[in-house]
């Protein structure tokens, strides 16, 4: 594999990835007074922060946002939620992460909210690589990436936003 790094999105491009994605997410849940961003550790929950930074400026919804940790090499569901996930009931949670690959994640995530009943649940994902092996699909992404399986997407979420950037690899 190459140690080459091709730029795919800067920092400008992924501001404007995060505003679209807060617009649709408006736009799905105009009518709800409060939302929840599940953000998953360390750079769902950095995106979570982004998107929730949006969705106040342009909305009146409450927006919380948890941190969801997930141990993505078990073959089994192990997480943690940094709140009750009794105070999700009969809310909307959005599931965030940054990259989509093979979906585990994404899968394992919905799997923390289904012994609790919701309004709905969403996804939301920066990178969509389309190599899934979990039956998942995305509602909200930022930029579709057709890749080989041996390239990897790499996303830089700086938490002073210099550094932002998704590189090829």
């Amino acid at each position: 594999m190459s140690s080459k790094q091709i730029l795919i999105l800067d920092a400008n491009q992924i501001q404007q990835k995060i505003n679209r994605i807060a617009y649709q997410i408006l736009e799905d849940n105009f009518d709800e007074e409060e939302i929840i961003l599940a953000g998953v550790i360390s750079r769902g929950y950095r995106l979570a922060l982004r998107i929730e930074a949006v969705l106040s400026k342009i909305s009146d919804i409450k927006i919380k946002i948890v941190k969801l940790e997930l141990n993505k090499s078990s073959s089994k569901l192990e997480s943690s939620i940094d709140i009750p996930v009794e105070q999700c009931e009969n809310k909307v949670v959005i599931l965030v992460d940054d990259v989509l690959n093979s979906g585990r994640t994404i899968a394992y995530g919905l799997g923390v909210f289904l012994n609790i009943r919701l309004k709905k649940l969403r996804s939301v994902v920066l990178v969509d690589r389309s190599h899934k092996n979990f039956p998942v699909a995305t509602d909200f992404v930022g930029l579709e990436l057709s890749t080989v399986l041996k390239e990897h997407v790499s996303v830089v979420l700086d938490e002073n936003n210099e550094e932002d950037a998704v590189y090829l690899r």
